[in-house]
């Protein structure tokens, strides 16, 4: 653990500034994320270099399909976040706290995580399984040293957190790989239990403004909850008006899972009319994540129609692209290689 950053004094209590609950934190308590504790009127990050899982992975995992495509990245997370979301498919480290005996932590430092990466044979890390951005001092710090050795940097986040903790972590993520729950303030109350998503769109706008970070948006489509065609539209509209028309949608589908046990899984036709929402919104690649369709992982070019890249899962079988344009006609399609 070390002293945290972002946040400042009131009376014995403590403001933490790094997420958008902006927790006022009593002495020996933690914030809603479980992680950052009031210690005697300073604010612990008490996660500081403590990994409960760490794997390497092909970036489309995460899923990024227009970032260095078929490369890996290792993979880490830790403890905690700042939702509660009911169908969470990682909850036992998603609620879990440092010290949950259920939760087995290792100790890694960032010197550590970059000679594993380079070790492996990775192109970079991605800080991802919990929620990232409660973990921000280790991330920065991590990342800086990643980018002095070459290693490319992915946030696999739900995006929730303030100008200030985005402005913190500008410097050193290449990757804002971002869920999107829904549009409206009722779905993320009933989802995630937070108040509104404009903190999630506000921080995605500023990582690819402000700090030119790649940015990819996955909707986990949750039947009766998201999958109404006004809030699928809502989402679409939001990325093409204010991230561009060339972002990568990710619809996936659910699966029946803790809160929301006895939904029946995204059925197929919800998944392609969400595909056809985000094509009517403009948007040129909207892929269908967790479901067995042929091509619904490609990279089709939306100006020839030729399969610039092609998947199989997390495979890359085909890549016909040079410096991110289409091989075919030449047309850009946003890839970074």
């Amino acid at each position: 653990m070390r002293t945290a950053d972002l946040w400042h004094s009131e009376g014995g209590r403590v403001r933490c500034e790094l997420c958008p609950h902006r927790c006022l934190i009593a002495p020996g308590r933690a914030g809603v994320c479980g992680v950052r504790r009031n210690d005697s009127g300073t604010l612990i990050a008490t996660t500081y270099a403590c990994v409960s899982s760490v794997a390497i992975d092909p970036i489309e995992k995460k899923p990024v399909f227009h970032y260095r495509p078929g490369t890996n990245a290792l993979s880490l997370g830790s403890v905690g976040c700042t939702m509660s979301c009911g169908h969470c498919q990682n909850w036992r480290i998603s609620r879990a706290g440092p010290g949950d005996g259920n939760v087995r932590l290792q100790a890694l430092a960032p010197e550590e995580v970059v000679r594993l990466a380079l070790d492996g044979g990775c192109a970079g890390v991605a800080f991802t399984y919990n929620e990232p951005v409660i973990w921000a001092e280790y991330v920065r710090d991590t990342a800086a040293l990643c980018r002095e050795s070459g290693l490319y940097t992915v946030m696999v986040t739900n995006g929730y957190i303030t100008e200030d903790g985005l402005d913190y972590l500008g410097e050193v993520i290449d990757v804002w790989r971002v869920d999107v729950k829904g549009a409206s303030k009722e779905t993320y109350r009933t989802l995630c239990h937070v108040r509104s998503p404009g903190p999630v769109f506000d921080a995605a706008v500023r990582a690819k403004k402000r700090w030119g970070m790649h940015v990819e948006v996955i909707t986990n489509v949750v039947p009766t909850v998201n999958d109404s065609d006004e809030e699928l539209t809502a989402i679409a509209r939001f990325i093409a008006d204010s991230l561009g028309t060339m972002t990568p949608w990710h619809v996936t589908r659910f699966i029946p899972y803790l809160d929301y046990a006895h939904l029946e899984p995204t059925p197929f036709v919800t998944l392609e009319r969400a595909a056809r929402i985000g094509a009517e919104a403009g948007l040129a690649f909207v892929y269908l994540g967790n479901v067995a369709e042929p091509g619904g992982e490609d990279t089709v070019c939306p100006s020839c129609g030729a399969r610039a890249i092609v998947r199989d899962g997390y495979t890359v079988i085909k890549q016909a692209t040079s410096e991110g344009a289409c091989l075919a006609c030449g047309e850009d399609l946003g890839i970074v290689e």
